[in-house]
């Protein structure tokens, strides 16, 4: 079995996201698509895994753009563990690198029980002091590193044209071309240029 000393993080795609350059919406409409009043926009939502070298590691979860991130992980975490199961890597002790936004009890006893330490910063939700009890894990070096690959990844899902604007209705054939892209990213690695 391969043993891996990664750190992965999670990449939150969608139809927009907090940069300028790509705040797209879906033009045409089509399925799995829900409207986010928080950036007026409609759209979808992706979540998918990345090592420090910018790898995409395991399929992604889709889901409308109305729905709250942080029960996805819970849906893409079985990705995760089958896919490296499945090329033999071992994840037991590597780091998974997340936003506050899946800062939750459910999220971190996911990832703690397949055997990773998660690393999220503590979301205060309108608290004014911190939670009690034990400290949560949290290394702000390997959170500061999750944004260059994470930002690089973007980028280079930036670079395909086709996916900037979702024009497709069904979300079968977005979705498809979203993996070939990933592919492109991942094989940019493995044939060194």
């Amino acid at each position: 079995m391969l043993k891996l000393a990664l750190t992965i993080n999670c990449i939150r795609t969608s139809a927009w996201t907090s940069r300028p350059s790509t705040a797209t919406a879906a033009k045409k409409g089509g399925d799995n698509l829900g409207y986010s009043g928080h950036k007026h926009l409609k759209g979808d939502k992706v979540v998918a895994f990345c090592d420090r070298k910018c790898n995409i590691i395991a399929p992604f979860v889709s889901a409308p753009g109305n729905r709250n991130e942080s029960p996805l992980l819970r849906d893409a975490l079985p990705k995760l563990t089958a896919m490296a199961r499945a090329i033999g890597a071992d994840l037991q002790g590597s780091t998974v690198s997340l936003d506050g936004v899946y800062d939750c009890r459910e999220n971190r006893r996911a990832i703690f029980n397949r055997g990773m330490r998660p690393n999220i910063p503590e979301n205060l939700r309108n608290r004014k002091q911190n939670k009690r009890g034990r400290k949560r894990h949290f290394d702000a070096a390997i959170f500061e590193e999750r944004f260059s690959t994470i930002e690089r990844v973007f980028a280079w899902e930036d670079t395909f044209r086709r996916l900037l604007l979702r024009l497709e209705r069904i979300s079968d054939v977005h979705y498809a071309l979203k993996t070939l892209a990933y592919t492109m990213i991942n094989l940019r690695h493995y044939c060194g240029s």
